[in-house]
């Protein structure tokens, strides 16, 4: 699969609850970009779905955002250690905590660069 990012991505773990009417699943991030991240589950939907996603970054900010699926890849949960599996999520629209958002973007951009 090309990879057709423009931004780069940084690896980051942050606790995630996402779902397609409301955020009841939880999961976390693999890697986060200022146009998207990863979320690493066994349990995915289908590339296409929009997702309503919420987080709190480590500065303790909430953030509220819709999200598009996509590429997914659905791995048996005991081999999701080892296989990456989960969903692509690239960012549609932020709800509340976009500048949060961007803030924790710009500070992972200036420490790994």
């Amino acid at each position: 699969m090309a990879d057709n990012r423009t931004q780069p991505r940084h690896r980051k773990r942050i606790q995630v609850r996402y779902g397609v009417d409301s955020p009841s699943r939880i999961a976390f991030t693999e890697d986060v970009s200022d146009e998207g991240f990863f979320i690493k589950s066994a349990l995915v939907q289908k590339p296409g779905t929009i997702l309503q996603i919420e987080l709190v970054t480590p500065a303790g900010d909430t953030v509220r955002l819709e999200g598009r699926i996509r590429w997914a890849k659905k791995v048996p949960p005991n081999l999701l250690a080892r296989v990456k599996g989960g969903m692509g999520i690239r960012i549609r629209r932020f709800i509340e905590g976009e500048e949060a958002y961007r803030a924790l973007c710009a500070e992972l951009n200036e420490r790994f660069g």
